[in-house]
């Protein structure tokens, strides 16, 4: 999910901000430390990141709403799964954390469809509707220079729906 990459952007700006002031950064170098997981984190990292969660940085009560969403996905129940949401994404907004707080906007959008799989019981795979999805974004790509959007949307449906290519088409050797 995203929540790292907005954990991130705090932590850059933060850090921006810390050196602008004058003060040393504690955030200098904890970019990797503050995307892993706690529980992939070896001793000496461990280490780190509690010294940093010493501090009361706007980047440090990010990391600790990242790591706490990750609960989440232990849930079975919808319902559940659901007040969760509700909850965490109540803590994002009170936290006054611009990217977290649009996160959980997203989230809140979603939740409907976030809750499906829950519904499903995590026997539901997305990796059918991505590779569709790369199959579509590689034939406009590919198909940049028509002039035509009709040729787009026949090149579309060659690739995707696997038809044959009609004989009037140019073949390179």
């Amino acid at each position: 999910m995203e929540l790292p990459k907005a954990v991130d952007k705090v932590r850059a700006s933060e850090h921006k901000k810390l050196i602008a002031d004058g003060y040393d950064s504690v955030l200098f170098k904890s970019r990797w430390l503050l995307l892993r997981k706690r529980s992939n984190l070896d001793t000496s990292q461990d280490v780190c990141l509690k010294e940093l969660l010493k501090y009361n940085l706007r980047t440090m009560r990010a990391y600790l709403l990242k790591e706490q969403f990750d609960l989440f996905w232990s849930y079975s129940s919808p319902a559940w799964a659901g007040k969760f949401l509700d909850k965490w994404c109540t803590k994002a907004m009170r936290s006054k954390i611009d990217p977290m707080k649009k996160k959980a906007k997203m989230l809140r959008k979603h939740k409907p469809l976030i809750l499906n799989w829950f519904r499903a019981k995590g026997e539901l795979s997305s990796g059918v509707v991505e590779g569709l999805n790369l199959k579509a974004k590689l034939t406009s790509r590919k198909s940049y220079g028509f002039r035509n959007p009709e040729m787009q949307k026949t090149a579309l449906y060659h690739s995707l729906g696997d038809l044959p290519v009609p004989e009037w088409t140019h073949k390179f050797c």
